[in-house]
């Protein structure tokens, strides 16, 4: 996916914790399993968000920063309306 070697680090040490879990009774692997998720998509969302609203500061299309974070303008609207970084209104130019 990515030739960052950062990537490729912290990919290997998200891989090692969830090795470490084998052992563990299924109840206590799938808790931990879900918190870990919940702990990413925490990090990985707001830090996403951060660059959209960023990129839009920039002077970026809001097409733009969809094609590069995989996502429709639309979304891309809907979560920087949520940041509080749009300044369009919904049905504004993309």
């Amino acid at each position: 996916m990515s030739d960052d070697p950062t990537i490729g680090f912290l990919k290997a040490d998200v891989a090692r914790f969830c090795a470490g879990l084998d052992e563990l009774a299924p109840a206590i692997r799938l808790r931990l399993l879900v918190q870990l998720r919940s702990a990413l998509d925490e990090v990985t969302d707001a830090a996403l968000d951060a660059g959209m609203v960023a990129a839009k500061a920039e002077g970026w299309g809001l097409r733009q920063i969809g094609g590069q974070v995989g996502l429709s303008h639309e979304k891309v609207r809907y979560r920087l309306a949520q940041r509080g970084g749009a300044d369009e209104p919904a049905g504004g130019p993309a």
